[in-house]
């Protein structure tokens, strides 16, 4: 892979509270979208690695105190054209590796200013009608299967 671009494969991490509580963060770079954490894997780390890596860098939140779940489900997404130029050339295309992150209740969470801008909790309904991407709305409308 070529040094200075990101990999195109990143993980979603949706993170939610036993009542179905969902934590959305609004992008820096696309003010008034909001998403779950994500972000693209680094160098030879597991996506577990990212996952955990991501989680703490956009939250402040350490996934390894709490429930974290590879949820076994990959979308391959075309990235959005303002963002291409961060991939290397040609690379149009995008896997993302879908994790959940359940936490006991609601928590405040310390935001990187540079990707976000605020936070808010959501039940799961409002949460999948807020957010941006196609695959994090399916990803939030499974929690209730996910967790019986």
């Amino acid at each position: 892979m070529l040094t200075g671009f990101k990999q195109p494969v990143s993980v979603l991490v949706v993170i939610y509270t036993a009542a179905l509580d969902v934590l959305l963060l609004e992008r820096a770079d696309f003010p008034g979208h909001w998403q779950s954490v994500t972000g693209s894997r680094d160098g030879d780390e597991t996506l577990r690695e990212t996952a955990i890596r991501e989680v703490a860098e956009e939250t402040g939140l350490d996934a390894r105190c709490y429930e974290l779940a590879d949820w076994q489900r990959q979308n391959v997404y075309e990235i959005y054209p303002k963002w291409r130029h961060r991939y290397p050339p040609g690379i149009t295309q995008n896997t993302e590796h879908v994790f959940g992150l359940q936490l006991p209740q609601q928590v405040a969470v310390q935001l990187s200013p540079r990707e976000h801008l605020g936070y808010q909790w959501l039940v799961w309904q409002q949460a999948a009608d807020k957010v941006f991407s196609p695959s994090n709305r399916a990803a939030i409308l499974e929690l209730p299967e996910r967790t019986g």
